[in-house]
């Protein structure tokens, strides 16, 4: 047989016609999810200038200094091979003044990014991400349904025995200080840092935290904690964070040397990580975190913002050993799930997780506190009962249920909300 003339480069691949169900099953269940939460599709192009890499991924890392596609347009401009989705993302919400839209503006994508590095199995330069952004809210809330929606993503393709590592890395007022800390405590074991880390020391030594290295990872064992050393802010926004979980009944666990890899990153940094039937890792499927000063760092004034993405072909390679199937598409809810106090929020949070559960769609807006504006969000998407859980149902364990056509309210107990509703709603359809 004659050698073939030409191949596909080093790290790039066809997605043949049998690995196709795989890429739109992933895309279904996460359109689904983010349909379910209320997230809009954005796609941003795979060219970008170079710069905004460099500002909002950082300078010193790994992606930025050895992994872009970067050249030098006819133009004379340079620009790149997109690495990673969330500071394109940051980039459109500033050029296109999507500060004057409803915040926080709630954002999903999926698609193909670029890095040079060496190829392995399920690892290639040309991959696909999916990912979810959330722009424009500060509140713990936030943090917790993009945990959440990573989470529901990899339950519904058959993923099991999930836990989530979550950690905080504060902010520019409290980690300065950790910087100095643990600038020292390297120092003082230098000899035993590989070459990468020692380097890393003089430009980012929060960056030795996720080296993979064996013997860095021994150093790393002893190392101080940021979550010792968190301001009142941080640490007030990170006990906020992990009531929510709680709440929710995630499975997590704290990670205090969890930093991520990314200069963007603030306060919540969380992975979602498979592991065996004796708890041992087997390596992380999704990740992402808070980015509260990504939208200043590339010319803008201070947006909050949190997000996540997943790698597509680990979670195939993954799905094709296992023979994961496929799911059922979402209808458009007909709830919309108002809520009023931090007691509330979180009971409605879990309740919402319940009509997941039951395959019933429902429509919210967790980051909000006004019942007003709540109500206007669900009159503007013509949805026909609002659930209304304030401070005294929350307590009591009840919820108000108005119907927005006639505005009659009606008190229903919290264990029966799921059901009732559910007859409401085949009731409507047969009308």
């Amino acid at each position: 047989m004659s050698k073939i003339k030409y191949q596909t480069l080093t790290g790039m691949h066809d997605v043949l016609v049998e690995e196709q169900v795989y890429f739109k099953r992933v895309q279904k269940v996460v359109e689904s999810v983010a349909n379910s939460y209320t997230f809009d599709k954005i796609e941003t192009p795979i060219l970008e200038f170079a710069e905004i890499f460099q500002k909002a991924v950082g300078d010193d890392t790994d992606i930025v200094g050895k992994e872009m596609y970067t050249f030098r347009t006819k133009g004379g401009d340079m620009v790149c091979l997109r690495p990673e989705g969330t500071a394109p993302v940051m980039r459109s919400y500033l050029e296109h003044g999507m500060h004057n839209m409803p915040q926080p503006v709630k954002l999903w994508y999926i698609g193909p990014f670029f890095r040079y590095e060496r190829p392995q199995a399920g690892r290639f330069r040309q991959f696909h991400q999916f990912g979810f952004e959330a722009i424009g809210e500060a509140n713990p809330s936030i943090d917790s349904q993009i945990i959440q929606m990573s989470y529901d993503v990899l339950k519904e393709l058959g993923f099991k025995n999930l836990t989530i590592e979550v950690n905080s890395i504060g902010d520019s007022e409290c980690r300065p200080y950790f910087k100095k800390i643990l600038t020292s405590y390297f120092k003082s074991r230098r000899s035993s840092l590989c070459g990468d880390c020692q380097r890393r020391l003089k430009e980012n030594p929060l960056r030795i935290l996720d080296c993979k290295e064996e013997k860095c990872q021994r150093v790393k064992a002893g190392a101080p904690q940021i979550i010792d050393h968190l301001c009142e802010k941080c640490h007030a926004h990170f006990k906020e964070v992990l009531e929510f979980l709680d709440e929710l009944e995630l499975p997590y666990t704290l990670n205090p040397y969890l930093v991520r890899g990314l200069d963007y990153y603030t306060k919540t940094v969380f992975e979602i990580v498979e592991t065996s039937e004796d708890g041992k890792s087997l390596g992380s499927l999704a990740g992402g975190g808070r980015y509260d000063n990504l939208s200043k760092v590339l010319g803008g004034r201070t947006v909050a913002g949190c997000g996540s993405a997943a790698g597509i072909e680990r979670i195939i390679s993954l799905m094709k050993t296992r023979e994961m199937k496929t799911g059922k598409p979402v209808e458009e809810p007909k709830i919309f799930l108002a809520q009023l106090g931090q007691l509330a929020k979180r009971k409605s949070m879990k309740l919402f997780e319940e009509f997941r559960a039951a395959k019933i769609p429902v429509a919210e807006s967790f980051s909000k506190d006004s019942l007003k504006t709540q109500l206007r969000t669900a009159n503007k998407q013509n949805i026909k009962w609002v659930l209304i859980f304030g401070q005294k149902e929350a307590l009591e364990d009840f919820i108000t249920l108005r119907d927005m056509d006639t505005g009659v309210q009606k008190e229903i107990k919290l264990d029966k909300v799921v059901e009732e509703m559910k007859e409401r709603i085949i009731k409507n359809k047969s009308l």
